[in-house]
């Protein structure tokens, strides 16, 4: 305890608690927790971003070129579908990193927000690249079932879909 006089001459006590002390270094730990906690949730949403935009770099440059002709991603609509799809999760996550690392008390209701959100740019993301995949692997494979010839390598509409044991055509000759 300390004591201080005051003006009338009376001695005074002024005391500081222990949970007073402690108090003030456990608010002073939360705002350093987090601090740290907005920083590493900023940094986590910032790494979408930077790999969406990876991503779209590596479409809008990539194509293919021979004797035949040249594709790029604008030529398949779900390579299209894919980039776009990559562009409006990237400036979500720059904006959902913006938002997070702004100083604002954590409430349930934008936790459940950003849950949400992620969820949903997730799901947009993973059904483009199935999407994407899937087209990719028909203009590779090709699919027989439907007389659907491999494009990739080829570049050719009129390659049949199976391929043949004999070349040789089959004909009927009648003897009189």
């Amino acid at each position: 305890m300390k004591s201080s006089e005051k003006g009338n001459g009376v001695a005074t006590a002024t005391t500081r608690s222990p949970m007073a002390l402690m108090g003030s270094s456990r608010n002073e730990n939360e705002e350093e927790v987090n601090t740290s906690m907005r920083t590493a949730e900023t940094m986590l949403r910032l790494v979408p971003m930077a790999l969406g935009v990876a991503a779209i770099v590596v479409m809008l440059k990539d194509s293919q070129f021979n004797e035949f002709g040249s594709v790029s991603y604008s030529d398949l609509g779900a390579f299209r579908y894919l980039v776009h799809a990559n562009e409006i999760c990237a400036g979500y996550s720059l904006l959902s990193a913006i938002v997070a690392f702004m100083p604002r008390p954590s409430t349930m209701p934008r936790a459940w927000t950003f849950f949400l959100l992620d969820q949903i740019f997730t799901y947009i993301i993973l059904g483009a690249a199935a999407v994407s995949t899937e087209v990719l692997y028909l203009a590779d494979k090709g699919d027989s079932a439907i007389t659907w010839s491999a494009a990739c390598g080829l570049f050719t509409k009129f390659d049949a879909p199976g391929k043949y044991i004999s070349k040789t055509i089959e004909t009927t000759v009648f003897h009189g």
